[in-house]
């Protein structure tokens, strides 16, 4: 990570903060929050993801509010001063620093759409970031790529739930995703489609587990890397797999 840099961060703290422990260290997630703002520098951009998959199940979003599920440091960042978070009731995101902005107001109808913050990173050349998570706990970049491609194994869905926006005005909203097939049985595997960016020399850093554990890609090779597997007819296996027809999970 450089100074200047946007960078979409995924996270798992859990071995470090186990690791500063041992060594007798107090450091708050927020001071690791901190570290990572300092390292894109004032002219950076931080993205986290809050994502919380409730309003799927027909549960009330709050902007204001509602809590993310994707781990302390995201909590974090969303409670930070001057933070924008976009308006995606299930893929929502933490904005922070330089180019903030261009996220402020943003309430992309589909989740991976192509006016997504996934979109608004790639466009500005940014970086995806992961602090020791398997690939199938943190790549949610390559659902955006598949929209984009609009591949056969997912389709469009729509999702209705009371909605309060930052105004505090709450009505009942429909918001989008690009969901797998799971009908046909088709289920998101993507370790196999990471070890090909590590075996292509795509990702720089430490796997899971190892050393500090933080890899980086940039946005515009994931894409595409992403795109050359879908289009020439090898995302099975790499992108997603079939099993028995049926599950319970839409995602």
């Amino acid at each position: 990570i450089e100074e200047g840099d946007m960078v979409l961060l995924h996270s798992s703290t859990k071995r470090l903060l186990r690791r500063l422990l041992r060594d007798k260290q107090k450091v708050s997630p927020k001071a690791i929050l901190r570290s990572f703002m300092d390292a894109v520098g004032n002219n950076g951009t931080l993205l986290l993801p809050l994502f919380n998959f409730d309003f799927a199940e027909g549960a009330a979003f709050d902007i204001m509010t509602t809590p993310s599920q994707m781990g302390i440091l995201s909590e974090v960042a969303r409670t930070q001063p001057g933070v924008f978070r976009t308006g995606h009731p299930i893929y929502s995101f933490a904005a922070i620093g330089a180019k903030a902005p261009l996220f402020e107001g943003l309430e992309n109808f589909s989740g991976y759409g192509a006016d997504s913050p996934f979109a608004i990173l790639y466009s500005n050349r940014g970086k995806v970031a992961i602090l020791d998570l398997p690939e199938q706990d943190s790549m949610t970049f390559y659902h955006f790529v598949e929209e984009q491609e609009n591949v056969p194994y997912r389709h469009h869905k729509v999702f209705k739930a009371p909605y309060t926006n930052s105004r505090g005005v709450r009505s009942d909203r429909e918001f989008g995703l690009f969901v797998r097939n799971i009908d046909e049985g088709v289920e998101t595997q993507v370790n196999q489609m990471g070890e090909r960016l590590w075996e292509m020399g795509l990702y720089k850093g430490c796997r899971p587990g190892e050393g500090n554990g933080l890899r980086t890609i940039s946005a515009s090779s994931l894409f595409a890397a992403t795109v050359e597997v879908i289009r020439s007819g090898n995302a099975e296996g790499l992108l997603y797999k079939i099993v028995s027809c049926g599950g319970p999970n839409a995602q």
